[in-house]
């Protein structure tokens, strides 16, 4: 399974981005995607996730009202729409697939394969 993230860029405080990442490869019937995203000096951390159906989603508390995640099955690939954008929203931003199904998760050990990452940077 390999995951391509796209999107990232440099963006101007209350502005917006979209990340889009497309999954290719032997993915299975059904899985859940996830956002993550790593700044410097820190641990990765949960933003968004969605399961299979599109019916179950999660988001960080930071980010809840301002990012939405949603995903085209058809096109094996996740969007987060990031709304109202902060500096402390800025770092490196991961997509990451569970084959487990349905549950979505915050834990990063719970997501099997991971994409290369794409650069958000919001300036004040």
């Amino acid at each position: 399974v390999q995951l391509q993230a796209s999107g990232g860029g440099l963006v101007q405080a209350g502005g917006s981005l979209r990340l889009s990442c497309s999954a290719s490869g032997r993915t299975g019937s059904s899985y859940v995607m996830g956002w993550f995203r790593q700044a410097p000096g820190k641990e990765r951390e949960f933003v968004a996730g969605i399961s299979w159906s599109g019916g179950r989603t999660r988001y960080e508390d930071s980010v809840k009202g301002r990012f939405t995640i949603s995903r085209d099955n058809a096109k094996n690939t996740v969007y987060l729409q990031m709304d109202s954008l902060k500096p402390e929203d800025t770092a490196v931003y991961y997509c990451a697939l569970d084959r487990e199904g349905n549950v979505v998760r915050a834990w990063t050990g719970s997501y099997d394969y991971w994409g290369q990452g794409t650069q958000v940077t919001v300036s004040s």
